[in-house]
């Protein structure tokens, strides 16, 4: 009795005969993997948290643009703005930078989120408590310290605040002044290769009587300015 032919060569013989016949075979194709989302966290007090409705209207414009693969994190998730957005942020109302820093507070909410870009605003709560420049700086450079500890490649966007003219703080609109005018250089001297630092000019423009509802917290064009201001700086790390 003849045996069967040879498997391996009863295959190659078959696909000659399919050659011959016009039958060809597409290599099979993997799918490509899904990036993972770029994930963005809001740092602050109550203009970035309560309800800190720029975020809302940053959130829609990114998406508008096209910057679709964007997750905003933080372990609080205040709503209440006119249009639905992503509102994880890191805006604790009342907050100090200076107290963040000092009581070592940012680490386990970086561990909670893993952001690859920090947009913060934040000192607004410092100045109003009559905090020096030199010390807020101090604070900022220990939570950019820390931001790098959780990720060496850490993309941080830190604001000179809007104006602050409560009634109850006759210096506060100065010592915004002052505070702003110190950022650049810190973050010249702060920002490396590997984890830039970008200072957003959130002051320019605004003012308390028409973008803050009481002399502190943004009003609706408040929240659309500051927008505006994140949106080029933001983008263009995307």
């Amino acid at each position: 009795m003849r045996s069967a032919p040879h498997l391996p060569f009863f295959r190659i013989l078959l696909t000659l005969l399919l050659l011959a016949l016009g039958v060809t075979f597409a290599p099979a194709v993997a799918a490509a993997p899904t990036a993972a989302p770029v994930r963005i966290m809001p740092l602050g007090d109550s203009i970035t948290g309560s309800p800190g409705c720029w975020r809302s209207v940053l959130w829609n414009r990114l998406r508008s643009a096209g910057h679709s693969n964007i997750d905003f994190v933080g372990t609080l998730s205040q709503q209440g703005c006119a249009q639905g957005f992503d509102g994880d942020n890191e805006g604790h109302g009342g907050e100090l930078v200076t107290n963040v820093a000092n009581q070592n507070l940012l680490p386990a909410r970086l561990s909670a989120t893993r952001p690859d870009i920090v947009v913060m605003h934040f000192g607004t709560n410092d100045v109003w408590s009559g905090i020096s420049p030199d010390r807020i700086l101090f604070a900022y450079t220990r939570l950019v310290t820390q931001m790098r500890a959780s990720n060496p490649n850490m993309r941080i966007l830190v604001a000179q605040i809007i104006p602050m003219n409560p009634a109850n703080c006759t210096g506060c609109a100065r010592r915004v002044v002052d505070l702003n005018a110190r950022i650049p250089g810190w973050a010249r001297a702060t920002s490396t290769f590997r984890s830039p630092v970008t200072v957003v000019d959130q002051w320019t423009g605004s003012n308390t009587s028409g973008d803050t509802y009481d002399g502190v917290h943004p009003s609706t064009s408040g929240n659309t300015k500051i927008a505006a201001r994140w949106y080029p700086a933001l983008a263009a790390l995307l």
